[in-house]
């Protein structure tokens, strides 16, 4: 089967990209300042852009209405959190997608519980084992349906004790989820270690 991608609308090239790009890993991302709304949501086009300094991008694809509550909170703002979610948080992960109304927190929604970051004024995930204390660098735009390449600076990472092994974050103790197509999911499964490639 071959398809040309210029046949496509953007909902069946959509689909097609999220069934090709997996597993996505997903950035939990908690926006607003107090006392605004502090709004928490999944990003799963993500990725990190620079090792040093440390940078994280991800998109946030734009709605019929506008944008997203997190693309204005860090319009606003120029802070935010990126959380990493455990396997055990799926259910909060997956619920916190829903579109509420701005004033609703979907963090206080879900019962789940914020704490003050380090170096800015956004609050992180509690329960999450990682979170990232970002500033914003700059947001690239692609297309009115492509939505919004957010890049942004870590100034400080939080990171839970349980999940650190030999002075390095451990992936089999972290338990990270993973996105596939539609409304699906994945935990980490087999771990394949190879020897270092030299030079690689």
């Amino acid at each position: 089967m071959f398809i040309d991608a210029s046949s496509l609308d953007p909902a069946s090239t959509y689909r097609l990209l999220v069934g090709s790009v997996v597993p996505r890993p997903i950035a939990w991302v908690t926006s607003g300042i107090p006392p605004h709304t502090v709004n928490l949501a999944p990003f799963s086009s993500f990725a990190w852009v620079s090792q040093h300094p440390a940078m994280l991008g991800f998109t946030i694809n734009r709605r019929p209405t506008g944008l997203k509550d997190t693309m204005r909170n860090i319009e606003r703002d120029g802070e935010y959190v990126i959380n990493i979610a455990h396997q055990d948080l799926l259910d909060d992960v997956h619920a916190s997608s829903e579109a509420l109304a701005p004033d609703v927190s979907e963090a206080e929604a879900r019962g789940l519980d914020l704490t003050p970051s380090q170096l800015v004024r956004v609050p992180r995930l509690a329960g999450a084992p990682i979170s990232m204390e970002c500033v914003h660098e700059r947001t690239i735009s692609f297309s009115p349906t492509g939505g919004d390449f957010v890049v942004g600076r870590v100034v400080g990472w939080h990171i839970d004790e349980t999940v650190m092994r030999d002075g390095r974050i451990d992936t089999e103790l972290l338990r990270p989820l993973g996105r596939l197509a539609g409304p699906r999911y994945t935990t980490l499964g087999t771990v394949i270690e190879l020897p270092p490639v030299p030079g690689g």
